[in-house]
């Protein structure tokens, strides 16, 4: 079947790049990158000067696409970054398990979150913009990135299955198909821009200062000098993080402080609220911050109780 699909994937990554869009081979039937992941780089070839991630690689040039796309049936992958697209990810529920958190009761799936976000700003839904319809029946909105701005992807920041792709990111481009089912596009118009209150919405808010030691030791009952001194560090280390390695941050700190938790320099209550409110400053949701304190925590054998 894939040898059937190769023409019409060559004409998608090729009507993708007509556009702007640089592209770059996904797996044939799959949405995941051709080619090696970092960890299994060789260092060689292409990657001789360092690895060569898929935003990197994403082209333009006609004549690479053809090579490319006629060597096998690979689905197109659009780099949001490089094509200066943000692209509003409208998913859906997995299966009947897969229900809105509190925050979102009623809503069915990422399109009505996206909805109720609209109302909340007091905008119109910007539905004239150039939308696909993934293979799963959520829909992607292409929006021109905002001049003097870059933008991150991000997972959940603007609500319950509602993601945005942009720099460090990429989207499935039409005319793939996955699982048997296709990407297709069911408005075709020019994107539109970003709408500023979005724009504002996905902008990182700057990192707080670290708090004073005098401070955070009046928080920590029976905390010694020392375990507030590498409290702050790794606070400080969580609010430095950059996009991509925030969650992993919030993850080591936790690893690291639950050495102090075990010999009961620190409580694990205070690390756990310390830590909750570090990864939260610096945009992650509160499940991810729980999950990756969690993690952290029973790793560095500081709770049986946090596996549960």
């Amino acid at each position: 079947m894939t040898a059937t699909l190769a023409p019409a994937l060559l004409r998608a990554a090729l009507a993708a790049a007509e556009r702007g869009w640089p592209v770059f081979p996904l797996r044939a039937g799959d949405k995941r990158p051709a080619g090696h992941p970092e960890r299994d780089c060789p260092r060689t070839g292409r990657c001789a000067d360092g690895h060569r991630t898929p935003e990197q690689r994403a082209t333009l040039d006609p004549g690479h696409i053809a090579a490319c796309w006629q060597a096998a049936a690979y689905n197109v992958g659009i780099a949001t970054g490089p094509a200066q697209l943000v692209v509003v990810d409208l998913d859906i529920s997995k299966d009947d398990t897969d229900t809105a958190p509190p925050e979102w009761v009623g809503m069915a799936d990422g399109l009505d979150v996206f909805a109720a976000l609209c109302e909340r700003a007091g905008e119109r839904m910007p539905t004239e913009t150039h939308t696909v319809r993934t293979r799963r029946g959520g829909q992607h909105l292409y929006f021109t990135a905002p001049e003097g701005k870059t933008l991150r992807s991000t997972g959940g920041t603007l609500g319950w299955k509602v993601d945005t792709r942009a720099w460090g990111g990429y989207v499935v481009a039409a005319g793939s198909v996955v699982g048997g089912a296709p990407y297709e596009i069911i408005h075709d118009a020019p994107p539109a821009p970003l709408p500023a209150w979005l724009s504002d919405l996905l902008t990182p808010k700057p990192a707080p200062a670290p708090m004073p030691l005098a401070e955070l030791s009046a928080r920590m009952r029976n905390a010694t000098a020392y375990s507030t001194t590498a409290l702050r560090g790794e606070l400080e280390k969580v609010l430095s993080a950059r996009e991509g390695s925030r969650n992993r941050a919030v993850y080591f700190a936790a690893y690291a402080l639950a050495r102090l938790i075990r010999t009961g320099d620190l409580t694990e209550a205070a690390v756990v609220s310390e830590l909750m409110s570090a990864g939260q400053c610096i945009g992650l949701a509160a499940g991810e911050c729980r999950t990756a304190i969690r993690s952290g925590l029973v790793r560095g054998g500081a709770s049986e109780a946090s596996a549960a």
